[in-house]
């Protein structure tokens, strides 16, 4: 009987000492879920790890402490997933971290360099977070991290795009570093590239075909970087790489300076003082757009032709039917330029009978002609004329009761006097 009471309280001894590892008690610093898997031991000025935790953890979140050094302290975390170690005073990456990680995330701590061991064994990392600390070298081995798809090196002192990145890497953030440089071949085999982060670095250029092989780039960020747009030996590459892309290019380099070294085009026309209207404007478009089937005027009289030859201009003489929008009549537009010299054309536009319209003569005319003097060139009072004619014009079209209005030519006026004058002669007989 004494015998089995002793095994017992043997019994129950071990099980007291083996509990809090076998059962995973939580530490009183911390918080936990998940059968204790998932602990959380933030912002409690911790220095050493808290006693108490599992081997089993999957989850450990010691940020927000003040830890100095962790290595070789978690390799007992063999089924550890998520190690976040961010806002510490950490100096390296812990050494000796469990291979079972699938993410790290060590931010803003004092890490200088990032060696080759503290990445050489982690095949099953996928997110790994150093940025916001002093790292000025980035060692990876090749063939290494093959899991890794986000990589955060950014506000840091790198100097050099790092090489021997993943081949199966998807984001890559190297913002806020001193970068200046690609080394050749640097990123040649991120063909799974899809995000590509450059902003507030120093580039100056990128070396030729360094963006050539990211095939599956959906995103790059450039700008803050001191482009040398006036460089016409280095910079023309990410130019023409910018413009035939189909990724997202944020900030691209150079967008609003000229570039010296690209081939003169003609320059467009500049709209002169004439072509400023707006109705003007839409009376170019409508003449583009329907130049092909615009009708030809059929006549048209032309008076007091005063040409100085050495000041007109091929287009001041030229004159192209146009139709104005909302109507099918055509129209003679403003000549481009300005002249000293003023050539006036007399139209007489009758108003159709049936479907098309036509220009014709005022004479024989059984409706009511309509008389329209166009002058090419800039007369000397045209501060006085009205901006445009057809804007005139479409505001009569709106008002077809009204009584059209006749610009009266010289040789109207002069029968004008006349018949004035025979009416004096009349009346003077009759008295």
């Amino acid at each position: 009987m004494e015998y089995q009471i002793l095994n017992t309280s043997t019994c129950l001894l071990v099980l007291l000492v083996f509990i809090p590892t076998g059962l995973g008690i939580c530490p009183s610093s911390c918080t936990c879920s998940g059968n204790d898997r998932n602990v959380d031991c933030s912002g409690r000025n911790l220095t050493v790890l808290p006693q108490g935790l599992q081997d089993n953890l999957t989850y450990l979140n010691l940020s927000f402490n003040q830890f100095v050094d962790l290595d070789h302290q978690l390799t007992r975390f063999t089924n550890l997933r998520t190690l976040d170690i961010s806002n510490n005073w950490l100096k390296n990456v812990p050494a000796h971290l469990p291979k079972s990680l699938w993410e790290l995330y060590a931010t803003n701590n004092n890490i200088k360099v990032l060696q080759k061991l503290d990445t050489a064994y982690q095949w099953n990392l996928r997110v790994l977070d150093v940025s916001r600390n002093m790292v000025e070298r980035a060692v990876l081995i090749n063939n290494t991290l093959s899991s890794l798809k986000f990589l955060n090196l950014s506000s840091n002192k790198l100097w050099t795009v790092p090489t021997n990145m993943p081949y199966n890497i998807e984001t890559v953030d190297l913002s806020n570093n001193f970068l200046s440089q690609i080394l050749p071949g640097t990123l040649v085999r991120l063909q799974h590239l899809r995000s590509l982060y450059l902003h507030n670095n120093k580039f100056s250029y990128i070396p030729d075909k360094a963006f050539d092989q990211l095939s599956q780039l959906q995103v790059v960020t450039l700008y803050n970087n001191p482009w040398s747009c006036s460089d016409n030996q280095n910079i023309p590459y990410v130019l023409q790489w910018v413009q035939g892309t189909a990724a997202r290019v944020i900030g691209a380099p150079c967008a609003d300076q000229p570039w010296p070294w690209a081939s003169t085009a003609p320059a467009p026309a500049q709209p002169t003082a004439m072509d400023s209207s707006p109705m003007i404007k839409g009376t170019k478009a409508g003449d583009r757009a329907t130049s092909a089937a615009a009708p030809e005027p059929t006549k048209a009289t032309k008076t007091h032709k005063q040409f100085k030859a050495k000041e007109v201009t091929p287009l001041a003489t030229q004159s192209h039917p146009a139709l104005f929008p909302g109507t099918d009549r055509p129209l003679l537009r403003f000549p481009a330029g300005p002249q000293e010299a003023a050539a006036t054309r007399t139209m007489h536009i009758q108003e159709p009978t049936e479907g098309n319209s036509s220009l014709a003569p005022s004479t024989g005319s059984s409706t009511t002609p309509m008389t329209l003097s166009i002058t090419s060139g800039m007369p000397t009072n045209y501060s006085k004329m009205p901006q445009s004619t057809t804007a005139t014009l479409r505001q009569e079209e709106a008002t077809p009761s009204a009584p059209s209005t006749r610009v009266p030519s010289r040789a109207s006026t002069w029968q004008m006097g006349l018949v004035y004058l025979l009416v004096l002669h009349a009346v003077a007989v009759v008295i």
